[in-house]
């Protein structure tokens, strides 16, 4: 009996412990509440903070573009150039020389081919020149030169291949004139300031000499369909594109329907500057207004910068600068024309030479006779269509 009894004691002592242990566990394990610590205070969520994106910056960049007219090498000059061993003409562009440098890019019209002296040197109507034309035109200043017009043909393909090898080798662009259908299909381009530039050259004719066939590289002639397709590509590959074009009537002093009829092509193209040479006078500069409502420049002629003629008209002409500003915002980028400018030019000699282009507001009377009158006369009939135009260099 006592055996049971211990037994029965000893089975409700199991029991017991074994509920009072389950109870512990139960008590002990606290349900989990989403948003609930352990000890009772709650958490506090909150979203994934998204940053603000960053407005796109405008990146502006601006560069000056410069450009000058005939370089119009007649027996005159290269005598007077010749100091009895080679010719020097250095001295010719020096006081202007400072202006040619100021802008980021310089352009010039040179006329005549430099064939060099293998070919024999010669003046009108049948021109070649010394090779030292063109390292006066770099030590000035000038980064380009339009080899595109009436008398790129004068003395035949050679002179045209010596040209181009002595443009190679002093390190000068040039357009308009190619040694190669390769050459020629080569767009040039100028980088300022981040800003891309393309140029193009062409001219009305060749006086007549006819260019060989198969070999049209060697000039480009104005065909306004293959033009408005060269323009076009060139856009596709620069933000600027630089024209040259050498047309109008010699002398006169304003442009003619059809100058006039091209540049509205070349700008409706995507000409965004247009400088004109052949008249060997001044013409007048203004906008243009293109049919997608940009706005182009062109001057219609430059005149002579250094030329052996004779007449004011034809030994006053300029140095034409233009500011192009980039905006790129994004994916999209404009390019404006602002701040045109125009420094008028002196060709001035003493019998036939001592050869210098001066600014013409510093000629005095002593070179030529009513410099201030022919200045403002100068002034009025270039700014007749551009009102804004300035005529100093900042």
């Amino acid at each position: 009996m006592k055996k049971q009894i211990v037994h029965m004691v000893w089975s409700i002592s199991i029991i017991l412990f074994v509920l009072g242990c389950s109870n512990q566990t139960f008590q002990s394990e606290e349900p989990v509440v989403k948003g609930i610590s352990t000890d009772h205070q709650e958490e506090v969520e909150s979203d994934p903070i998204i940053p603000e994106p960053e407005p796109e910056k405008e990146i502006v960049t601006t560069a000056t573009i410069a450009a000058v007219g005939d370089i119009l090498i007649h027996s005159t000059l290269f005598k007077d150039a010749f100091d009895g061993e080679t010719y020097d003409f250095t001295p010719m562009f020096e006081p202007v020389k400072d202006m040619l440098q100021h802008s980021d890019i310089t352009f010039a019209n040179q006329e005549t081919m430099i064939g060099g002296p293998e070919l024999g040197f010669s003046g009108y109507p049948s021109f070649n020149s010394p090779f030292e034309v063109g390292d006066a035109l770099l030590d000035a200043g000038v980064d380009i030169v339009s080899l595109a017009n009436n008398h790129t043909l004068d003395r035949g393909e050679k002179a045209i291949v010596n040209a181009i090898n002595h443009w190679n080798s002093i390190g000068m662009t040039y357009t308009g004139a190619y040694e190669s259908f390769e050459d020629k299909e080569e767009i040039r381009t100028i980088e300022a300031n981040d800003i891309t530039f393309s140029f193009l050259a062409y001219t009305y004719g060749t006086n007549g000499i006819p260019i060989p066939d198969g070999k049209e590289y060697l000039v480009n002639v104005i065909e306004i369909e293959t033009m408005i397709e060269e323009i076009k590509e060139a856009k596709e590959q620069s933000d600027v594109v630089v024209l040259s074009l050498h047309f109008g009537d010699e002398y006169q002093p304003y442009p003619n329907d059809m100058q006039k009829l091209i540049v509205t092509e070349a700008a409706n193209a995507g000409a965004t500057i247009i400088f004109g040479h052949h008249p060997h006078v001044l013409q007048p500069m203004e906008w243009i207004e293109t049919e997608d409502g940009e706005k182009a420049y062109v001057v219609y002629s430059l005149g002579n910068f250094l030329a052996g003629q004779e007449g004011v008209e034809r030994e006053i002409g300029g140095i034409a600068r233009l500011e192009v500003v980039k905006t790129v915002l994004g994916e999209e980028t404009t390019i404006e024309l602002t701040d045109p400018r125009f420094i008028p030019t002196y060709a001035s000699k003493q019998n036939w030479r001592n050869y210098r282009i001066y600014p013409l507001e510093e000629v005095q009377d002593s070179l030529l006779y009513d410099a201030a009158g022919h200045y403002e006369k100068t002034i009025e009939h270039m700014k007749q269509w551009m009102p804004e135009l300035q005529f100093h260099f900042n």
